[in-house]
């Protein structure tokens, strides 16, 4: 079976109402028709690389060569796991996580984004909740980035009620214009204090290596 040579794909992540994983070919195009859909209002980009400012077309292709393309290039040194996610089996979005050294900088970096029509559901905080638990409790992590742009303020919200610190800000260039970018930090001590989704994991234990760590 594929998943002998690349176990990642029965890694599971399951909250109370949603599942995280990777997804079969028919679920990667549902998730592509669902970004074709639109993720955001047109008169704002929450994206350093705006790859939802293209015809819907090409933003469903984007979806399926941005999801190969990081398998295609994985290392266990320099990763970036796109998990798709499902409610009741349904496709909603996409919830990533990555890291790079984790073994040494025990730190992961996260992004997500979701299909409009499931926005404002507290879905969002969910399954930032669900890669949070792989990261501290399956990969040891010590600390968890991400980053949103001033604007984007549900992705910040997200992160306070996680427990995020702000951690500055970087000056980017966004489509000619200048957007700012608030960087945030959560360290294992601010996720216990805030952590409330209870997660379930399947699977991990013989993807440690391609993560970079040692199998138990």
């Amino acid at each position: 079976m594929l998943a002998d040579h690349f176990p990642l794909l029965g890694l599971r992540l399951r909250t109370p109402r949603l599942e995280l994983r990777l997804p079969s070919p028919e679920e990667l195009g549902a998730l592509a028709d669902l970004a074709a859909g639109g993720v955001h209002d047109a008169d704002v980009m929450p994206f350093v690389v705006p790859w939802t400012d293209q015809p819907p077309a090409k933003v469903a292709l984007s979806v399926v060569q941005h999801h190969w393309r990081h398998l295609g290039i994985w290392t266990p040194s320099d990763w970036s796991l796109n998990l798709t996610v499902f409610a009741d089996g349904v496709v909603v979005g996409q919830q990533s996580i990555g890291a790079h050294d984790l073994a040494i900088t025990r730190e992961v970096h996260t992004g997500s984004w979701l299909g409009r029509r499931y926005q404002g559901q507290g879905i969002g905080a969910e399954m930032r909740a669900a890669v949070l638990h792989l990261a501290f409790v399956g990969l040891g992590a010590e600390e968890a980035v991400s980053a949103a742009f001033e604007h984007n303020v549900a992705s910040q919200a997200v992160s306070r009620k996680l427990g995020y610190q702000p951690d500055g800000v970087q000056r980017r260039a966004v489509g000619g214009r200048l957007s700012i970018e608030h960087r945030l930090r959560l360290t294992r001590a601010m996720w216990e204090q805030h952590r409330t989704v209870p997660v379930g994991m399947e699977g991990l234990g013989p993807c440690l290596p391609l993560l970079g760590l040692d199998a138990p």
